[in-house]
């Protein structure tokens, strides 16, 4: 699986009954209980987000995200906590004076249309307010605090919301307005300790909106209606979570997982089991996807066939991938053939392409008897990024992994497990993960895995090395690192 991450075009924490705009503030606070500053017996906030969806979709159209396989894709949204990193401040108060909240649940919901699930959609602005409240409001030049959209009761300049806050948790909204129990609930997540990160899962959502079945303009997280009315406290409690203005590498973001895995059986084919074979096509070297999967015909080494017409699906743009079912071990070993047909590119009907792949014994894979295998010390050397590179976050980049045994100059291109892992580093003993245990790609010729710098923050980046070897699960760490720097 490969992932890539889609992050906030705008947002803004809304404040109840206020005219707040806090649309820059690196801080996403959402709190509950007495309004600070005011006599009011209630106050709380809402985050309102929207998600810029443009290069996953430009992705999608490209066939470098491809769903031609039956594997879709799946989507949660991240945000991390700000108390995440020091326990010390659970059940504690902020420098603000607010408690940290514990035992509640966040609700993510679709903005609303205008009259609820019917109506026009109201697009908004997410403003340029720092502050929550103007502690010295006297000061001409405090600039941090702005009451421009938007805020709890204006979208825009000229346009007000539908309902103030945009729903009511009451359920008293005019027939105008837009009530609790007429939103769109997308997700919702516990959090006992106050402490855990969002991981809302949105895949139905983004899939839809993808598919253009749904329409929207962003998103509010919140909490409960009956959270937000309780009364009658004497303090408020409050959760953060770092917003896209944040300083730090912890920029909140839409994860995208997507199957892009190669696994070509090609040079290891087995007889009476299934096995993967792969096409790759290219146009001077840019990947090349045909206008229909082809098909494929499996013939013996006498012209005979042996599976005729197999269905083809698009692993990504330019590879093309086949099931062949388990061919009988009779003959093995043994050349057969793979035909692949009806190939159209524009239009244009290009001829068959034939390749070819031995049948190996099952006694060539599998080994059984009084004899173990002994765990293999591999070392790596990479092609496609340098150590200690400096890459511009504008290059996608094809990373060749060359697995040799370890202390010899040998290449060894056998059928190996590996998997990588992507990280950056905060602190001396804290690794932040960008993306988890992935397996490498494995064609006939090489390894290789993917590695997309545009949607990645700058940063200095780390590779780690897994391999699986007579059950012994092998970590090499650090085997590349190189860092993203920003275009100008």
């Amino acid at each position: 699986m490969s992932i890539h991450r889609s992050y906030f075009d705008k947002s803004n924490t809304i404040v109840y009954n206020s005219y707040t705009n806090t649309g820059r503030n690196p801080i996403v606070e959402l709190f509950y209980g007495r309004a600070n500053n005011t006599s009011a017996p209630i106050g709380f906030s809402r985050y309102l987000f929207n998600i810029d969806l443009t290069s996953l979709q430009q992705k999608i159209n490209d066939d470098v995200i491809s769903t031609n396989c039956g594997v879709g894709l799946t989507h949660t949204l991240r945000m991390t906590n700000t108390s995440f990193f020091d326990k010390e401040l659970l059940n504690d108060k902020t420098s603000q004076g607010r408690r940290r909240a514990t035992s509640f649940d966040l609700l993510l919901f679709r903005i609303p249309r205008v009259s609820g699930a019917t109506g026009s959609l109201q697009p908004w602005d997410s403003g340029v307010g720092y502050d929550y409240y103007d502690f010295n409001i006297t000061n001409l030049n405090d600039r941090a605090f702005s009451t421009r959209p938007t805020n709890w009761f204006e979208r825009t300049t000229i346009n007000e919301w539908s309902q103030p806050g945009l729903y009511d948790n009451t359920n008293s909204a005019p027939a105008s307005g837009v009530n609790y129990n007429e939103l769109t609930l997308v997700a919702q997540q516990h959090f006992e300790f106050g402490n855990e990160d969002i991981e809302f899962d949105m895949t139905n959502e983004i899939n839809g909106v993808l598919a253009n079945t749904i329409q929207t303009e962003g998103y509010i997280i919140a909490f409960y209606p009956e959270v937000e009315n309780i009364s009658g406290m004497s303090e408020n409690y409050s959760v953060g979570f770092f917003s896209p203005h944040t300083q730090t590498f912890y920029e909140p973001y839409l994860e995208t997982s997507y199957s892009d895995l190669v696994t070509d059986n090609r040079n290891n084919f087995i007889c009476g089991v299934n096995n993967y074979l792969y096409l790759y096509s290219y146009d001077n070297g840019v990947p090349l996807t045909f206008d229909f999967n082809p098909a494929v015909d499996i013939l013996d080494s006498s012209g005979n066939i042996v599976y005729n017409n197999l269905s083809t699906c698009l692993v990504t743009d330019g590879i093309y991938r086949v099931l062949v079912p388990p061919i009988d071990c009779s003959n093995a070993p043994c050349l057969y053939y793979d035909v692949w047909s009806d190939i159209y590119v524009n239009g244009v009907l290009f001829d068959n392409v034939e390749n070819e792949f031995a049948l190996i014994e099952k006694s060539n894979r599998f080994k059984i008897g009084t004899s173990t295998e002994s765990p293999k010390i591999y070392g790596f050397s990479f092609d496609g990024i340098k150590q200690d590179e400096k890459i511009l976050n504008t290059d996608l980049r094809k990373v060749n992994v060359t697995i040799k045994r370890a202390y010899t100059s040998k290449t060894v291109l056998e059928n190996i497990e590996a998997y990588y892992r992507i990280y950056v580093r905060e602190g001396a003993n804290t690794e932040v993960q960008v993306q988890d245990w992935t397996r490498i790609n494995q064609t006939p010729d090489s390894y290789y895995f993917m590695f997309d710098t545009t949607d990645k923050i700058p940063n200095e980046y780390f590779v780690d090395i897994r391999v699986v070897s007579d059950r012994n699960t092998d970590t090499y760490k650090r085997a590349l690192q190189f860092q993203i720097v920003n275009k100008k």
